[in-house]
């Protein structure tokens, strides 16, 4: 009988922690039918595992809405201690399986050349290093929704409003100024500021809509700006280089963007005294107190590839256009 009730006592308990990764999961998610996705559970089973863990606590942990899931004031301080017990469980399930290492899913997002150029071509040394977790790569240049989306982690580009998240620095990104050698050929080489009056810019807006970004470039210091006449605006780093390329016009780009085609002298660098402002790069995650150790060594990994990959200077042999 005691042995009965010792098997029961443990399998309710293997039952709760199951509920608390299912609770915690519709939490970021903030959806029942994303968390039930992402767990690839139904999505019944999800709801009856919040019900059923409502009821054992006698308190509203969720508000539910047809459009959106949040917490309620019980919910957020559960769902903090669901988290740093979650943690706590997979840290001791992880001493006693060192040569196993690490397990499971990540979910990471990047921008589109970041993503395509530099992450995916290192990700199987990671991989083979680490046989035991997955990644699931979104390349996007859309702001995404880390708890929503149920994202583990998010590479950004440029300021970033304060978003509740946590923030881990990568460095800063140089920018440069580039033209085709067509381009240059037609409308001269422009040597400082003063000399874009006589030029075109393949302007970009951001996805999310609003203006065109202006000019700018640093000088004595100071951040200057100014709009471009143009004739071509367009709304991802693809297509400015491709417009670049094809003659339509000047383009400011991150410098890792067109290291090939510098050096094949398919772009010429100009203006290199008046260059724009670096841009930050940085790591965001959810605000978590335990991240999983597979997103901290992952984190460990990516912040060193950006650096190496991403804020090496670039060298630019001299050309000249007539």
């Amino acid at each position: 009988m005691d042995e009965q009730l010792d098997g029961a006592a443990a399998g309710n308990t293997m039952d709760r922690i199951d509920q608390f990764r299912i609770f915690t999961r519709v939490v970021e998610a903030a959806s029942f039918t994303r968390a039930a996705q992402s767990l690839g559970l139904p999505r019944s089973s999800v709801s009856a595992a919040v019900l059923e863990l409502e009821k054992r606590l006698d308190a509203r942990l969720l508000h539910r809405t047809t459009r959106r899931v949040s917490l309620s004031q019980d919910g957020r301080v559960f769902y903090e201690r669901c988290l740093q017990l979650l943690a706590d469980v997979a840290a001791v399930e992880e001493l006693f399986r060192p040569a196993a290492g690490p397990t499971g899913t990540l979910r990471i997002d990047a921008p589109g050349r970041i993503g395509r150029l530099i992450i995916a071509p290192a990700l199987p040394a990671f991989l083979d290093r680490y046989p035991g977790v997955n990644i699931e790569l979104g390349v996007t240049d859309r702001p995404v929704d880390l708890i929503a989306d149920s994202v583990d982690c998010v590479v950004r580009v440029g300021p970033q409003r304060d978003s509740g998240l946590i923030a881990r620095p990568i460095g800063e990104l140089p920018l440069i100024n580039v033209a085709s050698p067509a381009y240059l050929a037609r409308h001269g080489v422009p040597g400082t500021p003063a000399d874009l009056d006589a030029h075109v810019a393949v302007n970009y807006a951001p996805p999310s809509g609003g203006r065109a970004e202006p000019w700018e470039w640093i000088e004595d210091g100071a951040l200057h700006a100014r709009p471009m006449a143009a004739r071509v605006t367009v709304n991802n780093a693809e297509a400015s280089i491709a417009c670049c390329l094809a003659g339509l016009g000047l383009i400011q780009i991150p410098a890792y963007d067109v290291a090939d085609y510098l050096k094949a002298g398919d772009l010429v660098e100009v203006m290199p005294a008046w260059r724009p402002q670096p841009l930050p790069i940085m790591l965001l995650y959810p605000e978590r107190r335990h991240a999983p150790h597979r997103l901290q060594l992952f984190a460990d990994w990516l912040v060193a590839l950006l650096r190496r990959q991403t804020l090496a200077p670039v060298t630019t042999p001299r050309q000249t256009t007539s």
